[in-house]
């Protein structure tokens, strides 16, 4: 790029210098931004087992800046709210009503608070529900009636929340099994003034390959923490009178459900020693089967601490507990059988066991797998789909198989899931009375569900599957022009359903259809928040690589474009991998949803004049090892994005942006670093040097020490003095995401500034991986809008 005169640039950056870099404390974006946003918020809905009710939860667009900054615990792998016990997760609930599916009459429910609210839970009856409350010094528990549209407090329960959900309904929906705050646990563990020790790790000539994690635990206050506010004590709350009684015994649960009877407890407690390498997901437990009362009567697994599973492999031992549904009482597990390195070859990866009551001995052999287990889908009888995958090859497999050994296991499907276009769908199911979920049947049939792709996109479907003769016979699909999709079966022969209909016109609805005739009734009336974008015209387009691969992305018009009109653009995307050319062209998405924006949504740049090329497919071809030709396949994948809306008419090449989130981060500043395709780019929450993830990185399986160049080439970071583009750098200082410490973010920052490029650093306080706080939303539209301004829209931009 040719450099402008001294005098110029010195002129134009005292112009912009200012609004850039001033520390003036939080940002507005345009008001038209800013009245989008703060726009009533839909409500989500929940549906009752017996399919007669739904709760719709109402919420607050985003919490504010003061909510995200309660005071937050780090600590294996968790975030937790010391004042609270509870997961740190500011509530935007600020009520519920109750609609009957069959005429849509709506109640709301009446309570006497109006935040901080969780999300309801229905009872496997339908008659119940629970939902907690945040009431800034604990977490209260709530039990309320259906059908009377009534909630009322279960007095002087605080649950602990921070292991997860806080109960679960007992089978016979008079019971919750909760976990509570220890009464006299005393005060929380305060740090030393003084350290007592060094932190100190070490490792013995065991091979310990693990990707990076946030969160750990880092000394020994750390661990003293973790103890205090994972543990807790399980209770029975009888619902109909608010009535407790603990069970077992205290401790950190990983795990603990009842069995389908009611009569058996599955516990998981963790114990030490812990780690500070890996999160608590991998911590040492013990496995037990608890009485009624819960008392111990079999000690399953105890399986240790898993710092040395394979990337991509399984634990050892026994895994993968779970209560056998349609059962009293009967437990499956499985285990291992290649050691539990998926890339050590072996004949068979997996057997499925099955152990009965008293749950003694080394239970009784299901089936194999040549595959890695990848789930079991009870049906009626003994019937029941052994699904198995294997990651390299994409490959998924079912299997019908019998869980009393009476006929030999039967393929039902063999698919690749990145084929889209033969996907066969997934099980309905629905809950038994006890709860537990079970495929819908209907003698031998059962009911299909996908996402229905296809060239002309996403057409979701019904269908039936006769588990013997394996003929497959369509019951409805979404119609043309529209996405509908399929909530729940109201009926065990698939001829009503509950779907969301939606179209580019149609704010997302929730109706009661009929799938011979097609025939609906529409039994909610949400609103669309934003009527004011309804001008923005939606395009769907496919267009091709210059190696001939297909690629498709939705172009989005501001209001009132006109055909000709050159306008500033944005190219927004998100790289994948695949395995071939053919997977990699088929249209993912549906052009006929509904354009919702929210949150820090590019989308708002619409209205601000911009055209956005929004999902710009940016395949990277090559099955595991896609990535040798990663820099080429992004800028061929660039450059036809830039070709396409220049040929269109609708930007001039040099007036266009690039920008990303996560993976997308790294995408932007790498197409930054390897191409002069686009005026300026916005990177937000990304990783911008490889080598310090060094174990494998989004598909990426090899190490940094066995793939040194491909590390190197693709690391934005090695890469810094290539970018002359400037770029806009966004990161949260809480972000969680594996791989995507906020450091990535500040060390590209000095590496650009080291070499004298236009950039910016904006770190968000107490963010994480996705920006929650009002004002921080506000402040990242509004410096994403304001850079482009800058630098992309016609008579703004430095060339240097």
């Amino acid at each position: 790029m040719s450099r402008c005169r001294v005098f110029l640039c010195l002129l134009f950056v005292s112009f912009v210098a200012a609004p850039l870099d001033a520390q003036d404390g939080y940002r507005l974006p345009p008001s038209e931004v800013v009245e989008i946003l703060d726009a009533p918020n839909t409500p989500s809905v929940s549906v009752s087992p017996d399919n007669e009710w739904l709760i719709l939860t109402h919420r607050k667009s985003m919490p504010s800046l003061a909510d995200m900054s309660q005071p937050m615990l780090r600590i294996g792998g968790r975030r937790i709210n010391p004042a609270t016990n509870a997961r740190f997760s500011p509530s935007l609930v600020t009520g519920f009503s109750v609609m009957r599916v069959s005429d849509g009459s709506e109640r709301t429910i009446d309570l006497p608070h109006e935040d901080g609210w969780g999300s309801p839970g229905f009872s496997p009856d339908g008659a119940r529900f629970f939902v907690t409350r945040d009431n800034d010094t604990g977490i209260e528990l709530w039990i309320g009636d259906v059908q009377a549209a009534t909630a009322e407090q279960i007095p002087g329960l605080v649950v602990n929340t921070a292991r997860g959900g806080a109960c679960q309904w007992m089978p016979d929906s008079e019971h919750l099994l909760c976990h509570q705050v220890i009464d006299g646990r005393g005060a929380v563990p305060e740090k030393p003034a003084v350290p007592a020790a060094p932190v100190m790790q070490q490792n013995l000539g065991v091979v310990s390959v693990v990707r990076t994690y946030q969160d750990l635990l880092k000394d020994q206050h750390d661990v003293d923490l973790y103890d205090y506010f994972m543990a807790s004590q399980p209770i029975l709350v009888d619902a109909p009178t608010g009535t407790t009684v603990p069970i077992g015994v205290s401790g950190n649960y990983a795990g603990l459900v009842a069995s389908p009877s009611g009569d058996y407890f599955l516990a998981e407690r963790r114990k030490k020693p812990f780690s500070y390498l890996v999160t608590d997901r991998s911590f040492p437990m013990d496995v037990e089967v608890w009485d009624a009362r819960g008392n111990v009567v079999a000690t399953l697994a105890d399986v240790p601490l898993r710092e040395t599973v394979p990337i991509g492999g399984v634990p050892t031992g026994r895994r993968n507990f779970s209560w056998l549904a349609g059962e009293r009482h009967a437990i499956v597990y499985v285990e291992a059988l290649d050691g539990g390195d998926t890339r050590t070859p072996a004949p068979e990866r997996d057997k499925l066991m099955r152990l009965e009551a008293p749950f003694a001995g080394s239970g009784t052999e299901v089936a194999r797998t040549t595959l890695r287990y990848a789930g079991l889908r009870r049906g009626e009888g003994t019937m029941a789909f052994l699904m198995e995958s294997e990651r390299p090859t994409r490959t998924r497999r079912t299997w019908r198989i019998d869980l009393a050994g009476g006929f030999e296991p039967e393929l039902m499907f063999e698919v690749n899931t990145e084929d889209r276009y033969n996907d066969p769908g997934s099980p309905m199911m629905a809950p038994d009375a006890q709860g537990d979920y079970r495929m819908i049947q209907d003698g031998d049939w059962i009911f299909l569900s996908g996402p229905g792709g296809s060239d002309d996109g996403d057409r979701p479907f019904l269908d039936r599957f006769n588990t013997r003769t394996k003929v497959t016979e369509r019951l409805w699909r979404a119609a043309a022009g529209s996405y509908e999709v399929i909530i729940e079966m109201l009926d065990d022969e698939g001829s009503r359903v509950l779907t969301r209909y939606e179209s580019t016109t149609d704010f997302p609805n929730y109706f009661v259809r009929e799938t011979r005739s097609g025939n609906g009734d529409q039994i909610t009336a949400f609103m669309n928040p934003h009527p004011q974008l309804s001008e923005v015209e939606k395009r769907f387009i496919t267009y091709a690589r210059e190696d001939g691969v297909q690629l498709s992305a939705t172009l989005y018009l501001p209001p009132g474009y006109e055909e000709g009109d050159k306008v500033p653009s944005i190219v927004w995307a998100y790289p994948r991998e695949y395995q071939t050319d053919d997977l990699a062209g088929q249209v993912r998405g549906s052009p006929h949803r509904f354009t919702r924006i929210s949150g820090y949504s590019h989308l708002f740049f619409l209205t601000q004049g911009y055209a956005v090329l929004d999902g710009a497919a940016v395949p990277i071809v090559g099955g595991d090892e896609a990535n040798d030709t990663y820099v080429e396949q992004l800028v061929a994948g660039g450059q036809a994005a830039v070709d396409l809306l220049v040929d269109l008419g609708v930007s001039e090449a040099d007036r266009i942006g690039i920008g990303g989130h996560s993976y997308g981060a790294f995408m932007t500043a790498n197409m930054l670093a390897h191409s002069d395709l686009f005026a300026a780019g916005i990177a937000r929450s990304g990783a911008y040097n490889r080598s310090l993830t060094p174990f494998g990185f989004q598909s990426e399986q090899r190490t940094f020490w066995e793939a040194p160049e491909l590390y190197f080439e693709m690391s934005p970071f090695m890469n810094a003095d290539k970018i002359n583009e400037p770029l806009l750098l966004i990161h949260g200082t809480a972000d969680n995401n594996s791989g995507t410490f906020p450091i990535q973010s500040e060390r590209m920052y000095h590496a650009l500034k080291g070499h004298g490029a236009t950039v910016r650093l904006v770190m968000l306080p107490n963010e994480s991986h996705g920006y929650r706080g009002r004002e921080s939303v506000l402040h990242t539209l509004a410096e994403m809008i304001e850079w482009f301004d800058t630098y992309v829209k016609p008579g703004r931009k430095i060339t240097f």
